[in-house]
């Protein structure tokens, strides 16, 4: 990229940010033309002051200084055209602010790049973080296609406490969806110890009581380094493992919102018969984790979330009925029903969703695999 381009507009810049750059030049224009058609004794030329200032919200320290230079331009040119610089001395007074203006507008421009690029760093080690917890779904894992979706509930965010993951087991088709309780790093933290320790478990345990009782274990030993009570740090989640063979689906239920099962047009939700313990609760109430086990038959979908979906609440502050909207979706494919699940949640919210989001949906496909994976 050329200088030009450099201080004139960044690479990947969307027509809208365009607009918000032309702001400067738009605003001098405007006074120019003011300034000229109005009796000289208002003086507008003044407000040539704010063009520079305006530009230290967008534009980078050369350009600023540029906007800067072409209103003190302008303000000499009309104070030469409307002949008042032998009358008083308003015009000079007013290219001393605009001087004075530019000057403090660059500074604050050079401020506001340095925090931008401070920001684009902890964003680029926030995405890298990401893709190493949120690893990319497969679409397809033996006779299932799968999709994921994830929605930070802040415009700069990119990875919270929900996550996700599916592995092709011997056992068959293993998936895990949680939200850890809290925010920020600690949060990340566990989720990452959770998803590590289920994608070892779910190779080795032969069913998924014995894994949830792992991810307890684990999880509980990774608290025990954190500063206080370790009861405070815990994740709710459901566990769901898919024969190949076609056979009852088995999930478990560690105190997190129930999927729901789309079939025949039909939607149910996928209820625990007993209540099993979040993830590093089990010391404290018990370790009985209860394995249910539903049919997935072809073309079946299913949906599994976090509790980010149904806390949605709209402006009179009801709660999304996932339901009710889900009994309305026409959706063949995981893809499309996650696109129809986010218009509905962006839909209700007006836009503005207050916890990060997660889902997963599997829908089972005809026929059986050729292979399996192993670990």
């Amino acid at each position: 990229m050329n200088c030009s381009g450099r201080f004139w507009r960044s690479a990947g810049s969307s027509p809208g940010e365009q607009v918000v750059r032309l702001a400067p030049l738009a605003l001098i224009a405007i006074i120019t033309v003011v300034a000229f058609v109005t009796p000289s004794n208002l003086h507008f030329s003044r407000f040539l002051s704010l063009a520079p200032a305006l530009a230290a919200s967008v534009w980078p320290v050369v350009g600023t200084v540029v906007i800067g230079a072409l209103a003190a331009a302008l303000d000499v040119v009309i104070a030469a055209t409307i002949g008042s610089v032998s009358e008083d001395l308003t015009h000079l007074f007013t290219l001393a602010v605009i001087v004075g203006a530019t000057a403090a507008a660059a500074c604050a421009s050079h401020v506001r790049q340095q925090r931008e690029r401070t920001l684009a760093d902890v964003r680029s080690v926030a995405e890298t973080t990401q893709t190493v917890l949120l690893r990319p779904m497969p679409h397809r894992l033996g006779r299932l296609r799968i999709e994921a979706l994830y929605l930070a509930a802040a415009a700069q965010a990119r990875v919270g406490g929900d996550f996700y993951e599916a592995l092709e087991t011997v056992h068959g088709v293993r998936l895990i969806i949680g939200d850890v309780r809290g925010k920020g790093l600690p949060a990340v933290g566990m989720a990452s110890a959770i998803l590590g320790c289920f994608r070892e478990a779910a190779y080795d345990e032969p069913d998924l009581a014995r894994v949830a009782g792992r991810l307890d274990v684990s999880t509980g030993r990774y608290t025990a380094l954190l500063p206080g009570d370790r009861m405070e740090y815990f994740a709710t989640a459901v566990l769901v493992e898919i024969p190949d063979d076609g056979s009852a689906v088995g999930i478990v239920n560690l105190g997190h919102p129930p999927p729901l099962l789309l079939s025949a047009g039909m939607v149910r939700e996928v209820t625990p018969t007993a209540p099993s313990p979040p993830i590093n609760m089990g010391a404290l109430v018990g370790e009985d984790y209860r394995i249910d086990t539903f049919s997935l038959a072809a073309e079946d979908q299913l949906l599994l979330y976090t509790d980010g979906v149904t806390e949605t609440r709209d402006h009179t502050g009801a709660f999304f009925p996932l339901v009710q909207h889900a009994g309305q979706w026409d959706a063949d494919s995981p893809s499309r029903l996650l696109g129809q699940l986010h218009s509905d949640l962006v839909r209700f919210s007006h836009g503005r969703l207050d916890d990060d989001i997660a889902a997963i949906a599997v829908r089972a496909a005809a026929g059986t695999p050729s292979y399996r994976r192993g670990r």
